[in-house]
């Protein structure tokens, strides 16, 4: 098995810490928020207001679940539309109290069903990038597993872009990929080594800041340093204007793939 392929198992074990493990360990008095104000609640991403290190912020998290009766509620953490107008209103509200927002990302991808489509589904991540893009309050968005296509992408148009070390950013998953080009799902092994899709390839590429190491994941210790370089994070994005924040995130973005960083 190729290490790319590795990591896309690692980043896909139902025992790796889920968003709601990041949230309970890292803030208090968190207090979810449901709906969209459109059609429903959906149970894929999860978010609300909560305190880190007494500072309000907002948090947003593309929760799996760990047992099967728990991924199947949370539809395997693979998000509908109502998803992403949920997670866009908290972050506009975010803005209008002017609250940093942290998103924790995982997920294989948008939900794919009829319904989904139905109900807008390109529209809603279309709408998150554009937004996000635009977002006059700090930003910080963390791949913690699986960070799959646009449904990833819709929570990570953010000023800062960190990923664990096993953790996966890709266009599309393995599988999916060698079933475009190859015709042949049993050679995705294969499509993850050509996708370039672990977070060595991410930081080379300048798609992300910073990697996370995973020793003691999931423990208080690893938590404690993931909280610490988010609050010390904060102080940073915080020092700057409003102005500068949307105009060093456009930078970063128009960065990638042109071999330049953006200086910020």
């Amino acid at each position: 098995m190729t290490e790319a392929f590795e990591k896309v198992k690692i980043a896909r074990s139902n025992k790796r810490p889920t968003a709601s493990d990041y949230i309970s360990n890292i803030f208090t008095d968190f207090f979810e928020l449901h709906g969209d104000r459109r059609f429903s609640d959906d149970g894929a991403i999860i978010g609300g207001i909560a305190l880190l290190e007494g500072r309000p912020v907002t948090v947003i998290g593309i929760e799996k679940g760990h047992s099967l009766k728990e991924r199947v509620k949370h539809a395997f953490g693979s998000p509908n539309p109502e998803g992403y107008r949920k997670a866009l209103r908290l972050m506009k509200q975010a803005e209008k109290f002017s609250r940093p927002v942290i998103c924790f990302v995982d997920t294989s991808g948008a939900f794919c069903g009829i319904g989904a489509e139905e109900r807008g589904q390109g529209q809603a991540i279309a709408e998150c990038l554009m937004e996000m893009m635009t977002l006059k309050t700090p930003t910080i968005s963390i791949v913690i597993g699986e960070g799959g296509s646009g449904g990833a992408l819709a929570l990570s148009v953010s000023n800062r872009v960190w990923m664990l070390e096993n953790s996966i950013y890709s266009v599309i998953s393995p599988e999916g990929c060698a079933s475009i080009l190859w015709k042949d799902s049993s050679k995705a092994e294969l499509a993850a080594e050509s996708l370039r899709l672990t977070a060595a390839d991410s930081l080379e590429g300048g798609l992300v800041e910073e990697i996370i190491s995973e020793n003691n994941l999931g423990s208080d210790t690893f938590y404690a340093g993931l909280k610490e370089k988010l609050v010390n994070e904060l102080i940073v994005l915080s020092s700057v204007s409003k102005e500068e924040l949307t105009e060093n995130r456009y930078l970063r973005f128009r960065a990638i793939g042109s071999g330049k960083k953006s200086e910020d």
